[in-house]
């Protein structure tokens, strides 16, 4: 083997073992910055009045939830609704 073939092999591409280092380390910061804001909920309906409603008959609504917020909304548990009688 001549020289050039020896040096050839020994040879380690650092440039794109350091280019693809960089480019991992700029996906963890943009990956991280996701989501830093602060999240806020805005439900569509404040109030929910049916009138009068007999007693074991069921009735069924729908409300909108979203998040206005600039932050990532995650609910740790299922969210609580209270019922209020008299409202």
């Amino acid at each position: 083997m001549s020289k050039k073939q020896k040096r050839h092999k020994k040879s380690f591409p650092w440039l794109l073992l350091a280019l693809g280092g960089i480019l991992i380390l700029a996906a963890i910061f943009l990956s991280s910055n996701q989501g830093g804001g602060m999240p806020a909920i805005t439900v569509d309906q404040q109030r929910i009045d049916y009138g009068d409603v007999k007693f074991g008959v069921n009735k069924t609504f729908a409300i909108k939830v979203t998040n206005t917020g600039d932050g990532i909304l995650r609910f740790k548990e299922e969210p609580y609704i209270e019922v209020l009688e008299g409202c």
